[in-house]
């Protein structure tokens, strides 16, 4: 079965296409990747997503003109993916793009993605799976981390380093996505999987490079290289009660935004530089991320997203593991790094296709595993073939 994955996160910086053809052998499900792509957003259309994202006011004009554009996008960004896998697919899993996820007191209330996925089925004529978050909401959960499933499968026990420090010589291992929000999924053996939201990735190191450079990032973390660690800004960053909830939770941009950053820094009450903001922010991730690695006792990381592109970040990362676990990418697994969250959909699409569930309760907190998404304009293939339409409708006693 080859299904065309799109995923746009919460940096919305373009959608990252993929093509996977999937095989079932026994227990074993054998992904083929075919190949991926990333379409950027055009500037002025990242902009037009930025001005409605909170804590923006918008309209619901916006948002329907928003939509619409989106998944003209995401309909060209589906055909980019049908041609990776040859010319046919035989579904697409279309995430859309985040513009809220509603969380109050630590539950998830609801979600909303965009991207018209009418257009996404029109221009390619294959079922579109999407809105795949909102049916885990509707069970208790946080709708959110998804990508556990895909890494639960591809860290199974089999494949885990051996480790002497473990009862049954098997390792722990996290999954690390480095995308807007950084996320970890902690396979251990015995235990359910765990996964969440750890806090901000590039979130805040995108927007202090808005802020400060006029830029929408600090590419290859040049800048923050150039910086220094600013102790007492770091400490209010750190002070955030979020780091210190229990999981199942999940955040994104409606807490860590612009103005979140701007209130820190007014906070401060002193300036600070373009460079020791950036240097500050990339050991906040890092120092986040490590922490909870310790927590679960990992000695493997595998890493994925975008911010494995900035080497500053990754020094970090390295730096502050001190020996304890080691970072790779999932890359060495075949997986591109920068393609692993649309496969994961993709993979998410094949389970959707077979009724099987795609959330994992023990990460959600949901009260059962639910079959993910919607799906536009028709169903998986046990559906019923079309009969020739009615031409008259007779109403019977």
């Amino acid at each position: 079965m080859k299904i065309v994955g799109l995923m746009s996160g919460t940096s919305y910086d373009g959608v990252d296409v993929v093509a996977a053809e999937f095989t079932r052998d026994g227990d074993t499900l054998r992904l083929r990747p075919l190949g991926h792509r990333s379409l950027d957003y055009p500037d002025d259309l990242r902009a037009e997503i930025g001005a409605l994202l909170p804590p923006a006011a918008t309209t619901i004009e916006a948002v329907c003109r928003l939509d619409n554009r989106l998944g003209e996008v995401f309909a060209e960004a589906a055909a980019a993916g049908v041609e990776l896998a040859g010319g046919t697919a035989d579904a697409v899993v279309s995430h859309g793009q985040t513009v809220f996820h509603w969380v109050e007191a630590g539950h998830v209330r609801g979600t909303l993605q965009l991207g018209a996925p009418a257009r996404v089925a029109a221009r390619v004529g294959v079922p579109v799976l999407h809105d795949l978050r909102s049916a885990d909401v509707a069970a208790g959960g946080q709708g959110a981390p998804l990508v556990p499933a895909f890494d639960a499968l591809l860290l199974d026990a089999a494949t885990a380093p051996r480790d002497a420090r473990s009862s049954d010589g098997i390792a722990p291992r996290a999954a690390l996505n480095l995308g807007g929000i950084a996320n970890l999924t902690v396979v251990a053996p015995g235990a359910p999987v765990l996964g969440y939201d750890v806090g901000p990735a590039n979130a805040l190191l995108d927007a202090a490079a808005r802020r400060f450079l006029d830029r929408p990032c600090d590419l290859d973390g040049a800048r923050a290289a150039a910086g220094r660690l600013h102790s007492r800004l770091l400490g209010l960053l750190l002070d955030e009660p979020y780091y210190a909830a229990a999981a199942p939770k999940s955040t994104g941009k409606e807490l860590f935004h612009a103005g979140y950053l701007d209130a820190k820094l007014a906070a401060l009450g002193e300036p600070v530089g373009a460079d020791d903001v950036l240097a500050t922010l990339t050991v906040l991730t890092a120092a986040t991320v490590a922490a909870e690695c310790a927590r679960h006792g990992v000695t493997e990381v595998i890493a994925a997203g975008g911010g494995v592109r900035n080497p500053t970040l990754m020094f970090r990362l390295v730096e502050l593991a001190e020996g304890r676990w080691r970072l790779r990418t999932t890359d060495e697994l075949g997986v591109p790094a920068q393609a692993k969250e649309a496969y994961a959909f993709a993979l998410l699409g094949w389970l959707s296709w077979h009724g099987l569930p795609g959330a994992i309760p023990s990460v959600t907190g949901a009260s059962r595993a639910a079959v993910l998404g919607s799906w536009t304009p028709s169903g998986p293939p046990f559906a019923a073939a079309p009969a020739d339409p009615p031409r008259r409708l007779v109403v019977t006693p």
